[in-house]
């Protein structure tokens, strides 16, 4: 086979494995009205949605609740990827959300773990895959002993999922994707992946969109489509702005290429935390969604 004959053949097994991820890909919503999960999840199907998240609620995730998850996924054929949550006291900002957000911080962990715990135990009840965090500013310095703390908070949290077979994505967003990847290897227990939120990235000022799906390659099992800005110089203890899609940084075209080249086939999940006419943005952003996985 000459080189002009092996890089047609090259090109024409990459456009298929692309073409492959694609179609196992689905997009979803983050299902906030848990009072009918019945009717939610119609609802979705109805309006051309394959999967969602389910946000944590107290006092919800109970047997029942779960097997009313289970009935309501099979019947309206609405894949549940994960349950998300972010337990206790969380600022959003650079003054005081590394001292709240997630396992880092001491004070109020066992309380939040508590409530993890409760998430992963309905996660194994409801075959619900895994379930998803903010975990706090991971510190840089893995010498550190706050790093080497959190690290094995994480382990017994990961540990105590992975007996129940449930995994724990990390969304990303306070740390570095080089920091995040760090952590994943040194927390090793295996079940610890990535739910990707590149617009938190941009918003925490973190990584440019395109690179961080780069670095995080295969561990990404998750994936938020979200907008959003770098912070503001002139205002840096406040994060960016979120904004609709597309009108921010993350730069989807290029991002959903890189996806389906590296055969991504798990969930994309539209996050809107935006004021406005929330049902009528998810519709048009499935719609971009879609027209960029068939290209």
């Amino acid at each position: 086979m000459n080189v002009k004959h092996y890089l047609l053949v090259a090109a024409l097994l990459f456009s298929f494995t692309a073409a492959q991820a694609a179609e196992k890909i689905t997009i979803g919503v983050i299902q906030y009205d848990l009072n009918d999960i019945d009717k939610s999840f119609k609802e979705l199907h109805d309006q051309g949605f394959g999967s969602c998240e389910i946000n944590y609620r107290k006092n919800t995730l109970t047997k029942e609740f779960a097997e009313k998850v289970k009935a309501a996924s099979r019947k309206h054929d609405i894949k549940v990827t994960t349950l998300v949550g972010v337990p206790g006291k969380s600022v959003w900002n650079f003054r005081q959300g590394p001292a709240t957000i997630g396992l880092v911080p001491v004070e109020g962990r066992d309380e939040k773990i508590k409530v993890y715990h409760e998430m992963i135990d309905f996660c194994a009840m409801a075959d619900i895959p895994a379930m998803h965090s903010h975990f706090g500013f991971i510190p840089e310095d893995p010498s550190s002993e706050q790093y080497k703390d959190f690290i094995r908070v994480m382990q017994s949290l990961a540990g105590y999922a992975k007996d129940r077979n449930v995994m724990i994505y990390f969304e990303t967003g306070q740390e570095t994707p080089t920091t995040l990847i760090r952590a994943l290897k040194d927390i090793g227990t295996g079940n610890v992946f990535i739910n990707c939120d590149l617009a938190n990235l941009l918003m925490y000022g973190k990584s440019n969109s395109l690179d961080a799906v780069k670095l995080f390659g295969s561990l990404i099992k998750e994936f938020h489509a979200k907008d959003g800005k770098y912070p503001d110089p002139e205002n840096p203890y406040e994060l960016g702005d979120e904004v609709p899609i597309p009108t921010g940084d993350v730069n989807f075209p290029a991002v959903i290429a890189e996806l389906k080249k590296q055969g991504f086939q798990g969930a994309i999940t539209i996050e809107c935390e935006l004021n406005g006419s929330q049902h009528d943005y998810v519709i048009e952003t499935r719609k971009y969604l879609e027209g960029l996985l068939e290209k």
